[in-house]
């Protein structure tokens, strides 16, 4: 990377040692965006970065039509550090002490943005590194602006300078918005599309702005991946597909697997749009989505296909499913196809540290993501640049929501609203998954928007699939240790168990080891949930299906984590009360293969000193389950008609306004305000979303020593790239922000970046994190 003029500090005064700033030391072609690349030993002009940024951010946006509006805007969001006082700052102060310039440099180009797309879009500017704005915070700026005072001169004395450099920061037209926007005849319609216009835009930009800077740091040319042949991509997952099934066993559902398939692949000829993929549990959903997936890219020129599921340990099973697939094999062309992405930590921060943070997020330049929904929606309602930088890849995309049923009732509103705006204004094609399909067509965000489903004769597929019996334990007397008595009842079974929270599942599984009474089963007892790293989960999931697969006696005790697509086969299945669908997809973890000429037995229990979350949608959805679903001659789980007034029940349960389904959400989109949706937007309750990287207690010295430098890398003062976090993403498991607060505390845990934290206490073998444990085993009750 050739580097442009280099400013020598020798003979000049230091404004800090009182001397004058630089003023005829710099030239305007010195001018410069970002310090000193110890890589490269260039700093970075400024006419540089203005121009590739704008570059980057067009080619970005042209997927859904608008490349002159977010080039302009990359053009001209560093504009104001064309003032003398930011460049001394930045060579005296910020370069050889490594703080941060501390002179604003936002307005210039939030004020040249205002004039030319207009106020709203000039958010985009005033936000490219705390966030996007409100209005009022917008238009406070630009009066002050209009006010003689020393912000308005650094201002003009900006924009005078480098217009010389960039001539077109300065235009006398107007950019228009697109035509699609003028045409919607509803107000509320307009401003809804505007806030996701707005936020694809301002994605672009920051992206680019990140991708320029991280080149010059780092040295080279920016990053970014060709464009992926989907076609090519195809014909590879057709092949290793067919392969795979000739390895595997037969099975007594493998017929219906096969059509589902054929009829998926059929679907994907049809125009991108919004479709439905309804497939009862053990109906190999996840390849028939995949096939769908890449050809429906393929015949329609589409560039990505992103996979978003509920839970971290589908995304792992997923991707390892994609990647077998997909990545090329040795010997073969190019590099890896499937990115795995479910990080969830909080990067943005007003200073130098949280620049290179920002820097570290991940941008989805991939052919094929699978993350989660979380990370998928808190993006798309966020304000945060690292958050959102991403976001203009689901344009022209495939956006394959898995296991939709685990949706948040109280978010459906804003969530359907954006995937109709997705599907009808950016070019992607959103499939609906599930095998416990809700009625989204019944709420008013779909109404009107055409519904194509990729499978017909779902009602008889579910017949043909229907493999479990159900028995129900909801009496008064049913407590954890009666629960725990039944399983050890069934002496070598292989027994699955699913509860409702963490602390649930830590209990049963100490009663079941024999740790908190004499009730312990003599089969081993393994552990999953989210206080335990990706890793570990991973290794649990892969050992349990080879005790299945074996024949050997197997008790797993786990939160909802393994019920909706990890692929395990248990004859018995015992599943705490929970709403209809997780009940009817815990039942597909039983007999999945349909082997049991009898069926398989999933026991439904309600334990009096059992756990549940507190919050309205969750009540709801209970009350809904207990009206169509239980014994006495009431539906099972896995009745379609049932399960459809179900849905209108739970929903119409919370009240007709939608305000506690997101219209709330709604109306502050409706006016632009950002920081309120970002606030309000919540898929996981904050007090429970806090990342911790655990170093596991036989891990190798040299995987040890890999983890702790990736751990530096993040602490670095310079650019780290999103590599670090991805590769510590099998490493990290979840705790509650309270949990992390009183471990940072006592000095069990020990800040990384952002709100990542590293582990340093003890960590159970068996269930992670257990805040649980007695201490004299290890544990850190606080």
């Amino acid at each position: 990377m050739a580097c442009g003029p280099v400013v020598h500090l020798s003979g000049v005064a230091s404004e800090a040692a009182g001397g004058s700033s630089l003023g005829g030391a710099l030239s305007e072609r010195d001018l410069l965006a970002h310090s000193l690349s110890v890589l490269s030993g260039c700093r970075h002009r400024l006419e540089d970065h203005l121009r590739g940024s704008a570059a980057l951010a067009e080619a970005f946006a042209e997927v859904f039509g608008v490349g002159e509006v977010a080039g302009y805007l990359a053009l001209v969001h560093d504009v104001g550090k064309g003032c003398r006082a930011w460049q001394d700052r930045l060579i005296f102060h910020a370069e050889p002490l490594g703080k941060p310039v501390g002179i604003p440099h936002k307005e210039a180009g939030t004020l040249l943005a205002a004039r030319t797309a207009g106020r709203q879009l000039a958010a985009v500017v005033q936000g490219h590194h705390g966030g996007l704005p409100d209005q009022d915070a917008v238009k406070n700026v630009l009066a002050e602006l209009g006010v003689p005072g020393l912000d308005t001169e650094r201002a003009r004395e900006a924009t005078a300078a480098v217009a010389r450099l960039v001539p077109q920061i300065v235009r006398e037209d107007r950019i228009l918005p697109p035509s699609w926007l003028a045409g919607l005849e509803s107000p509320r319609r307009r401003a809804l599309a505007l806030d996701l216009f707005t936020r694809m835009v301002f994605s672009c930009v920051v992206d680019a702005d990140y991708l320029d800077t991280a080149a010059h740091f780092a040295g080279e040319e920016p990053r970014v991946a060709a464009p992926a042949d989907m076609g090519m991509l195809l014909e590879r997952f057709e092949q290793r597909r067919a392969r795979m099934l000739a390895w595997r066993a037969a099975s007594p559902v493998d017929g219906v697997r096969q059509r589902v398939y054929e009829e998926a692949l059929a679907a994907a000829a049809g125009a991108p749009g919004m479709y439905v993929l309804h497939v009862p549990t053990g109906g190999a959903k996840t390849i028939a989505a995949g096939g769908f997936a890449l050809r429906h890219a393929a015949e329609h020129g589409l560039g990505r296909v992103v996979f978003a599921v509920p839970y971290i340990s589908i995304t792992q099973q997923n991707a390892d499913v994609y990647r077998d697939l997909l990545d090329p094999a040795e010997g073969e062309d190019g590099g890896p196809v499937v990115l795995e992405h479910h990080s969830s930590v909080a990067l943005d921060e007003e200073d130098q540290a949280g620049a290179w943070a920002r820097l570290a997020a991940e941008n989805w330049d991939a052919p094929v993501v699978v993350t989660t929904t979380v990370q998928l929606f808190q993006s798309l309602f966020a304000r945060k640049p690292s958050v959102m930088r991403k976001l203009h890849r689901l344009a022209g995309s495939v956006i394959v929501l898995d296991e939709v049923q685990a949706l948040p009732d109280r978010l459906l509103i804003p969530i359907l609203s954006v995937l109709r705006d997705l599907v009808e204004h950016f070019g992607a094609s959103v499939v609906l998954a599930s095998a416990t399909q809700p009625s989204f067509w019944s709420l008013a965000q779909l109404d009107g928007l055409p519904r194509r489903n990729m499978v017909e004769g779902v009602a008889g597929l579910f017949e043909v699939l229907r493999r479990v019996n159900y028995e129900w334990r909801l009496g008064p007397d049913v407590t954890w240790e009666s629960i725990a008595r039944d399983i050890a009842g069934e002496g070598g079974e292989q027994v699955l168990t699913i509860v409702n929270t963490t602390r649930d599942s830590a209990r049963l599984h100490r009663l079941l080891s024999g740790e908190d009474s004499g009730v312990g089963v003599s089969a081993p007892v393994w552990h999953l949930s989210t206080r335990m790293t990706a890793e570990h989960r991973r290794e649990v999931i892969r050992h349990v299906r080879g005790e299945l697969a074996a024949g050997r006696p197997v008790h797993v005790v786990s939160t909802s984590l393994i019920e909706a697509g990890v692929d395990v086969d248990f004859p018995r299945v015992y599943r705490a009360w929970a709403p209809a669908e997780a009940l009817q997809q815990a039942a597909g973890r039983c007999n999945r293969d349909g082997r049991l000429p009898d069926g398989g037995t999933v026991v439904v229990f309600r334990p009096a000193d059992g756990g549940m979350p507190k919050d309205l949608s969750y009540k709801a959805a209970m009350e809904a389950s207990a009206e169509f679903f239980g014994p006495d001659g009431a539906s099972d789980p896995d009745d379609l008609k049932a399960l459809h007034r179900y849905y209108e029940k739970r929903w119409a349960l919370q009240g007709t306004d939608g305000r506690t389904m997101g219209e709330g959400i709604q109306e502050a989109r409706q006016l632009w305000d950002f920081p309120t949706v970002a606030a309000e937007f919540q898929m996981i309750d904050n007090k429970y979303a806090q990342s911790v990287i655990v170093i596991r207690p036989h891990t190798s010295d040299v995987e040890r020593n890999l983890i702790e430098a990736d751990i530096a890398s993040l602490r670095a003062p310079y650019p780290s790239g999103p590599e670090p976090l991805r590769r510590l993403q099998p490493y990290t498991a979840t705790l509650p922000r309270h949990e992390v607060a009183k471990a940072m505390n006592a000095g069990l845990a020990e800040p990384v970046i952002g709100d990542l934290v590293v582990w340093r206490g003890h960590y159970d073998p068996a269930r992670g994190l257990d805040a649980d444990t007695p201490e004299d085993r290890g544990g850190y009750v606080f």
